[in-house]
């Protein structure tokens, strides 16, 4: 696996727990408001090839 795979994917796991944490019973809610910011804002670039194409969403509409 490339390295910028490895790390969009990584990211995208540690987001995935992170929601699945928020959601259960006694979550430090606080621990959850602190990082996820910080691990969204380090989410790399996907790698080229992983979405069908470039296109925007909005422009669909």
């Amino acid at each position: 696996m490339c390295p910028d795979c490895e790390d969009f994917a990584r990211t995208v796991l540690l987001l995935g727990q992170l929601a699945l944490y928020a959601d259960m019973a006694g979550a430090d809610l606080d621990f959850v408001d602190v990082v996820s910011p910080s691990l969204a804002v380090s989410l790399p670039e996907p790698p080229s090839g992983r979405f069908p194409d470039d296109s925007d969403p909005a422009e669909d509409s």
